[in-house]
């Protein structure tokens, strides 16, 4: 990474922050810029500081990290939140990359994994732990679809509004393909790949990767 990478920590134990602040202070291509305790403290925080990116914890008094999640993403839209959390298949998870996350660890996860995290987000890829990904896609993926005229498993009408190289981008973001790996696949440039991942992203009227990987398991794009 060419960039140093403002992080904000926030998790309600002590320990754990320091932990991580030591961690990433080692690195010579980060900078801790703030620590707090609480979803509330850290939707201060993220106005005060800037940060790149904010590595939240889930369970937290006063403000969980779902809603904190949820409230940055609105306040402080360019904003990146990866979820460090105990939980790796917990219900608030999910709840989390619905309401804007851009992916999670669990708390095994080593110094240069979350190294390498901080670093895809930024790039805008979605960085789900995968050793519990395919879980939560099958979870987010759950439940009754959207009633329409032609039945529940009717074909959504974004899908036809993808151009075909729109759907190929979209498969191999499912596919776990970055965005370099899908430019050297598709014989494009990494700015191709980024102006189609926009404009699908509008098209599925979904706000993260993750949630477009989501999208292409719940309609049979993998």
């Amino acid at each position: 990474m060419s960039r140093r990478i403002r992080v904000l920590i926030v998790d309600d134990q002590r320990v754990v922050r320091e932990g991580l602040t030591m961690v990433l202070g080692l690195m010579e291509d980060v900078d801790v810029v703030g620590v707090a305790s609480d979803g509330a403290e850290a939707l201060e925080l993220t106005g005060e500081v800037r940060p790149d990116v904010v590595l939240m914890d889930l369970r937290m008094p006063r403000c969980d990290g779902v809603e904190a999640t949820r409230m940055i993403r609105e306040r402080h839209p360019d904003t990146k939140i990866v979820i460090l959390t105990t939980y790796s298949d917990d219900r608030s998870v999910i709840d989390a990359l619905r309401a804007g996350a851009h992916g999670y660890l669990t708390k095994d996860a080593g110094g240069e994994e979350i190294r390498q995290a901080l670093g895809h987000v930024l790039d805008g890829h979605a960085m789900i732990d995968p050793a519990v990904q395919h879980h939560l896609v099958d979870a987010i993926t759950a439940g009754p679809a959207p009633a329409s005229p032609q039945g529940p498993s009717a074909r959504p009408q974004a899908l036809d509004e993808l151009t075909p190289r729109e759907a190929e981008v979209l498969s191999l973001i499912a596919n776990g393909l970055s965005n370099s790996e899908i430019a050297g696949r598709l014989v494009i440039s990494e700015g191709t790949v980024k102006s189609h991942i926009n404009r699908l992203l509008a098209k599925i009227q979904v706000r993260s990767r993750a949630q477009a990987v989501a999208y292409a398991y719940r309609h049979g794009m993998v």
